[in-house]
């Protein structure tokens, strides 16, 4: 087994680390930005469709809710923690190394495909805008889904553009990201003002609350189970905490304000298409996009104006968010050496994690060819994986919390001693278990499709092959280079995990 030298063991525990650029507002704007995307102005009829108005309100309200009770972890441990990677450097803390690793295989996945989505959601925003344009240049037909190449050309040319500005400097992504967000408030204000105070609008195009024929418990339910995918985002706030240039324990703040906003957007998108005209008639139509008819049937050309500028800046802060996501988890992943450590060099000029972004969007350059169509099943099977991290983040706040008369140990964490707090942090790993539930058993309101169970299944194994294939390069790093690269330092002795090195299982 080769050894390092000293000198290449003392070089390999002392990256480079991030500028402290990012402000307040602009990590705000990250994880609102993220968790609001395309869906938000697109899919209002199906969710319709499957709660009912009050019964899809309720959900997100409900799992907004539990989305702070999982938040109160990751605030804890930003504060504790302020360093790039996020829930991967989280698990490393509490479970060890081969937690650590497929915490991060499985968010590398779920933030890669996402950016790809949005990607698409870019060629699909100008598909339903100017469909004779965009649908030129016929190429084939995957699942149902006709690919042109006009609509291919479109997505690509939203990786290269928001991959070039995430290279050129987090201040410059966060500061754009926050104008995005702003205006897509802005927008979506005026849709609920202009529809609320037309004329034409009556309370009763609402009813019922529910779908005909459908349990209202189990309308909410259905729309809780899609809670992971419609708040993914709030927890890209920790892969940028290396880059707070505000005090790390303001994180939970940011993140709660930003769910808050998240679900009172979605709620006011669904109201305003439920107020546009009988609901159930409208979710019964063949329309491509369902939420369009309905407000350009009320407030004509403007609203059509309002409503793509909803979606472009929607689209575009979560192509740009989960672009310092995955660059920021595949920076922290190479430091550690869990894949090669190309991914920890910086640029040159602009200290970012350029490797990480080119990497992303080289991956994603080639989905548009897939069609949107077979995207999605590897999307829904994404949210397993951010689920599994939010399980990773809850269950190490709740081993790091003390009840507040438990004996002093060495190094104990500032905040640590919180009753409440370990409950909360217990809270939100149950969420984080009923969520794994509702998206793997079959016949569950959110469970997956099969081609989504068959995609998780082969991201798992080209997981257990890539560990196993690490695995003797691993041997030769020792569980503190690991952490000083990792965490920046040597982790607090209450943090310490009972294990002996890994030398017989090496990690990766």
């Amino acid at each position: 087994m080769s050894q390092r030298t000293p000198r290449e063991a003392a070089a390999s525990v002392t990256p480079e680390r991030l500028n402290r650029t990012m402000k307040q507002r602009w990590v705000w704007a990250i994880a609102l930005g993220s968790a609001v995307g395309w869906g938000a102005f697109i899919l209002p009829t199906d969710w319709l469709a499957t709660g009912g108005p009050v019964g899809v309100i309720l959900g997100f309200l409900i799992g907004g809710a539990l989305m702070i009770l999982i938040a109160v972890s990751y605030g804890f441990l930003i504060r504790s923690f302020p360093v790039s990677g996020g829930e991967l450097a989280f698990a490393l803390v509490g479970f060890g190394r081969t937690h650590a690793f497929f915490c991060g295989w499985f968010l590398t996945l779920g933030y890669a495909c996402i950016v790809a989505l949005n990607a698409s959601a870019t060629a699909l925003l100008f598909r339903n805008l100017i469909p004779e344009v965009v649908q030129q240049g016929y190429l084939y037909s995957v699942a149902g889904w006709d690919v042109y190449l006009v609509e291919v050309l479109i997505s690509m040319t939203a990786l290269v553009v928001f991959g070039l500005l995430n290279i050129r400097g987090a201040a410059l992504s966060g500061r754009i990201q926050f104008i995005a967000c702003v205006i897509m408030l802005i927008a979506v204000a005026c849709i609920f003002v202009g529809v609320i105070m037309n004329e034409g609008v009556t309370i009763e195009n609402a009813t019922p609350a529910f779908p005909t024929g459908v349990n209202p418990m189990a309308a909410i339910i259905a729309i809780v189970a899609i809670a992971p995918w419609a708040y993914i985002g709030f927890d890209n706030v920790p892969q940028a905490a290396e880059e707070f240039d505000f005090p790390p324990a303001r994180a939970l703040r940011l993140i709660v304000f930003a769910i808050l906003a998240a679900a009172l957007l979605y709620s006011a998108m669904v109201a305003a298409v439920a107020l546009t005209e009988p609901w159930e008639r409208l979710v019964s139509g063949q329309s491509s996009w369902g939420s369009a008819d309905a407000i350009t049937g009320v407030l004509g050309g403007g609203g059509m104006i309002l409503l793509a500028t909803a979606v472009a800046m929607g689209v575009s802060t979560g192509l740009n968010g989960f672009y310092v996501a995955s660059s920021r988890l595949l920076l922290s992943m190479g430091r550690a050496e869990m894949i090669p450590r190309t991914f920890s060099r910086l640029h040159s000029r602009f200290k970012t994690p350029y490797v990480g972004v080119i990497f992303v969007g080289a991956i994603c350059l080639v989905s548009p060819w897939f069609g949107r169509a077979a995207l999605l099943w590897i999307v829904d099977m994404s949210a397993v994986g951010v689920t599994v991290a939010y399980l990773y983040t809850c269950l190490c706040a709740f081993k790091l919390f003390r009840s507040r008369n438990a004996p002093v140990v060495p190094g104990e964490l500032e905040g640590s001693r919180s009753t409440a707090k370990k409950v909360l942090s217990a809270l939100g790993a149950v969420t984080a278990v009923v969520f794994l539930g509702l998206l793997l058993i079959p016949g569950s309101p959110g469970a997956l499709g099969p081609e989504s169970y068959v995609a998780l299944l082969a991201w798992i194994v080209l997981g257990v092959c890539f560990f196993l294939y690490r695995r003797g390069h691993s041997r030769t790093l020792s569980d503190e280079e690991v952490d000083i690269r990792v965490l920046g330092g040597p982790r607090p002795e209450s943090t310490r995990i009972a294990r002996t090195r890994e030398t017989a299982s090496a990690q990766p």
